[in-house]
């Protein structure tokens, strides 16, 4: 593989990150964070993308000064685009998709938006649909469109900065964004009804190099004048890639952050239902994959808050034998439960007890199942991020859809895949650990719950 360290820039939805990745193993040495934290306004909801770039050019100054830096890739959230004026100067902010700004003129989008069998992208609330945010913007301001150069992706934003080039990648365009076609690989109809066709920036391969960095950033970080800067990939992509490198289908891949998206390859023929959430992907192969996702990360967050305890096999042995349940949805915009109202099975588990932890795992679980259901899932599952540290989470997943469950337990699971863009190699043996199984008895346990689980909701 490629010798050298990679700085892989990755804006979640939570968090801003910038990793460091050894490229001999993929080992990343080095990994600072920041809050995304939305600034309110004026004019609307927008990312702190100057905070963000101080903060970037930062560490990347320091990670050079330690280990050296090679090249510079980006993964990030989808449902943002940048609009950049003629100076190479955003020409409004760059909006939270959580805004419901949106949802003011949803009928007058809906009469433009091209169908589901076109796009592969559900109607999806507030702005994310980045199509939506695009008309919004455009409606709130009538002289936005004019002052617009180029639309560029969220990725290609920050290699923007970084090189001066605009582009768009083919991951971050297939993120449900109703301005791509998956299946003929170009540019829906959409762009010409928003009037943008000739100003949105062309797509790129997310391993394609834009450029070197430029004068400026070198002279800032100390990093080399020739330092490469890649495309950039979606952040679930990033996560996908490794996999499709090195794993034979069917297989799924489950990624976990703010968003769990659950992405199926070589899977069973469906017919997929936007209603639930299902959509299409296009992976940095520039193919089609059926996808399914719910706010998970965002859930988990909502039903245990800041106090949280791992539970120990006690507690979760007491979930599982008291049928203790929560039911969908936390998060009631999104998902294939979408509009359910959640609710317990019984008294509330208490805030910080080790029970409260297993049973959310559970759910959460659990509905993941129902997404790779609804994709046609096949083969083994292997959970990306912060849930592949969450033993009710895979536990449950490995029994619910009776499939074999690989936990990856790097730092961030985006860093890796993002920054196989530098490379044209595919990664060495993965070590990714099968699941220790839990014991018979518990294994049954966890078969008769999920199945009380699933008949309780279905008769909601």
């Amino acid at each position: 593989m490629t010798q050298g360290h990679i700085a892989v820039i990755d804006i979640g939805k939570t968090n801003a990150k910038l990793a460091l990745v050894r490229m001999s193993d993929l080992a990343e040495i080095a990994v600072v964070t920041r809050p995304n934290t939305v600034v309110p306004g004026p004019p609307y909801p927008h990312f702190d993308v100057e905070g963000h770039w101080s903060f970037l050019l930062d560490g990347l100054g320091r990670f050079h000064a330690r280990h050296g830096v090679s090249a510079i890739t980006v993964t990030t959230h989808g449902a943002a685009a940048a609009l950049i004026a003629e100076e190479g100067t955003l020409a409004a902010p760059i909006l939270d998709y959580e805004h419901a700004g949106p949802e003011r003129v949803r009928d007058a989008y809906d009469a433009i938006r091209p169908p589901f069998r076109e796009t592969g992208s559900p109607r999806l609330a507030m702005g994310l649909n980045l199509g939506a945010q695009l008309h919004w913007q455009f409606h709130r301001d009538p002289g936005l469109r004019d002052r617009v150069w180029r639309v560029v992706t969220y990725p290609q934003f920050w290699a923007h900065r970084l090189t001066g080039v605009v582009a768009t990648d083919v991951t971050s365009l297939g993120c449900h964004t109703d301005l791509w076609n998956p299946f003929s690989g170009t540019f829906s109809t959409l762009p010409d009804a928003l009037g943008i066709a000739d100003r949105i920036a062309p797509p790129r391969k997310p391993g394609d190099v834009l450029g070197t960095i430029l004068p400026e950033i070198a002279a800032r970080t100390g990093l080399a004048p020739d330092t490469p800067v890649f495309c950039g990939i979606h952040d679930s992509n990033a996560s996908l890639l490794p996999h499709l490198m090195t794993l034979h289908a069917p297989f799924s891949v489950v990624s976990t952050g703010t968003w769990v998206i659950a992405m199926a390859v070589g899977g069973a023929p469906v017919t997929l239902d936007p209603e639930q959430d299902t959509l299409v992907n296009v992976n940095a192969l520039g193919q089609a994959v059926a996808s399914a996702r719910f706010m998970g990360g965002r859930e988990h967050d909502l039903a245990l808050g800041a106090a949280r305890t791992e539970p120990d096999a006690a507690q979760i042995r007491e979930v599982l034998t008291g049928r203790i349940m929560l039911f969908p949805a936390l998060v009631p915009e999104t998902g294939p439960y979408a509009g359910a109202k959640a609710a317990w099975s019984g008294p509330e588990p208490a805030q910080g007890s080790g029970q409260r932890s297993a049973a959310v795992g559970f759910y959460l679980a659990l509905v993941t199942a129902r997404c790779l259901e609804l994709i046609g899932h096949q083969g083994i599952i292997v959970v990306e991020g912060p849930f592949a540290r969450n033993r009710p989470y895979l536990w449950m997943l490995a029994e619910a859809t009776a499939s074999p469950v690989r936990a990856m337990t790097s730092a961030t699971g985006t860093s890796q895949g993002a920054a196989l863009l530098a490379t044209a190699d595919a990664p060495g043996d993965q070590d990714i650990p099968t699941l220790p199984a839990p014991d018979p008895e518990t294994r049954g346990l966890l078969s008769s719950y999920a199945r009380a689980w699933q008949r309780h909701v279905a008769a909601r």
